[in-house]
């Protein structure tokens, strides 16, 4: 029973952790036209508010997760919860424009390693039986967060000023902190290895410049913008650095990204479903602007639309918890077979019938549904099993970290296929964005039925289980 109940509060902890991580992206929406004003900023550079935490967020996340496999899980959980809070001050105080980005890619860079070594705890300290459930919960964090966070940033707006978006950072994080101290094991491992400083360097680089790249695509004009050195070049320079960083691996000793977490099928099929996963994820973002151009006749404007995506996420918030109750039950394989088809079915409605209220609407209900089996708890329920006690955290980093490369390609793409076959009637080129977006659903559906059955399943977990305990 004291044991239960020690569990119990981790799992809440963790929970707030990872639900701080998540408003600050959810929350910032309703002060972005705030701090447009003050700042005297366009567009093109508001948007580094999004890509700066997403380009550290992505730096930090393999680095905070082997961190933690080597020096333990309390003391980079709290450096991390501490680093998004420096952040935070730093947003909230700042005179220029250029300080509140550095604060935003503090905030990321702490951010990054929050979940992934909330995952590795709730894997050193629960049971096998009783994983699948903790990860649903955090799972459920980020289905809670976009619900609640434009709710409550215009809460805050109504009475205090933008800057309180972030203030109110810092006791959180405090709190986090101290209950942090008490309620975190303070594990340590048998031998200390030295970090991959090469490999850190060159994955940094590899993803600022993919970031950079993408983030400098004009999708209303794809050819031209490709052959332009900030475009191509600089993807060319991200495929370049991709290389160097394989080999690199491949030769040192104790590399930061070891080749036994991507030589079994089992974890390739993972980072293609998580890659899936942020694809189709920041397809959701282009949903307000479809009902925009292709349900004005029904009442839908730019002040209303962002609630068409409620039946989304209020069916994430509801799936990732059940997800995570029938992983213990039926096993991962099966529980993303039948996401992926919900997931495809609800692109499908979305791309030929988006154009009735009604199927916009039970579209959100599928996708949502869908996607609780890939941002959730399923697949890093697999990584738990496949990867061994010392590399937990790493191989949940490397989920995440497939989960926002497949994010930056996604809003690319998406804004791309627009631009190229949306000129005429944009709501067309949405229907034609997300007939590929089902397309690539199809594809996670197949992959889905190569995963190992349950019972294989749960061999490879009891063998590293006894491996650990050995």
């Amino acid at each position: 029973m004291q044991e239960t109940k020690q569990r119990n509060q981790l799992l809440f902890l963790l929970f707030f952790g990872v639900l701080m991580g998540a408003l600050d992206i959810a929350i910032l929406g309703p002060a972005l036209p705030s701090i447009r004003a003050e700042f005297r900023v366009d567009e093109r550079n508001l948007a580094w508010m999004f890509s700066s935490y997403v380009l550290f967020q992505l730096v930090s996340t393999p680095l905070m997760a082997k961190l933690s496999d080597l020096y333990g899980r309390r003391w980079i959980y709290i450096l991390d919860i501490a680093l998004f809070g420096m952040g935070s001050l730093l947003v909230a105080t700042s005179t220029s424009f250029t300080g509140v980005l550095i604060g935003r890619a503090i905030q990321g860079f702490g951010a990054g390693g929050i979940f992934p070594v909330a995952s590795a705890v709730i894997g050193d300290t629960f049971p096998p039986e009783k994983r699948g459930s903790a990860l649903g919960m955090i799972g459920a964090v980020f289905g809670v967060a976009f619900l609640i966070g434009p709710l409550l940033g215009g809460v805050i707006l109504a009475i205090a000023n933008w800057h309180w978006l972030f203030l109110i950072n810092l006791p959180i994080a405090g709190l986090i902190i101290l209950f942090s101290l008490r309620l975190l094991p303070a594990t340590r491992p048998a031998t200390s290895r030295r970090l991959d400083v090469a490999g850190m360097i060159l994955l940094a680089l590899f993803l600022a410049a993919l970031t950079f790249g993408l983030n400098q695509l004009d999708p209303s004009n794809l050819p031209d913008s490709l052959l332009t050195p900030s475009v191509g070049g600089v993807l060319a320079l991200a495929l370049v650095l991709l290389v160097i960083l394989i080999q690199v691996e491949r030769r040192i000793r104790l590399p930061m990204l070891p080749a036994h977490l991507f030589n079994r099928r089992q974890l390739g099929l993972a980072y293609l479903l998580s890659a899936g996963a942020g694809l189709a994820e920041a397809s959701l973002v282009f949903v307000p602007l479809m009902a925009v151009t292709g349900l004005a006749n029904q009442g839908i404007n730019e002040k209303n639309a962002t609630w068409l995506l409620i039946p989304a996420i209020l069916a994430m918030a509801i799936g990732s918890p059940l997800a995570g109750r029938l992983l213990d039950r039926v096993g991962s394989r099966n529980v993303i077979m039948g996401g992926t088809a919900l997931m495809s079915a609800g692109f499908l409605m979305l791309s030929l019938l988006g154009g009735h209220l009604i199927f916009f609407l039970l579209s959100g209900v599928l996708i949502g549904g869908g996607l609780t089996a890939l941002l959730g708890a399923p697949i890093r329920y697999i990584m738990l099993g496949e990867a061994s006690a010392e590399e937990r955290s790493l191989a949940q980093g490397l989920v995440t970290l497939f989960t926002s490369i497949g994010q930056l390609i996604g809003s690319a793409l998406i804004g791309a296929l627009v631009a190229s076959f949306g000129t005429a009637n944009p709501f067309r080129g949405y229907q034609t964005a997300f007939a590929l977006i089902t397309f690539t659903s199809l594809i996670l559906f197949v992959s889905a039925t190569m995963l190992k059955t349950r019972q294989r399943e749960l061999e490879t977990l009891g063998g590293n289980e006894a491996f650990s305990r050995g």
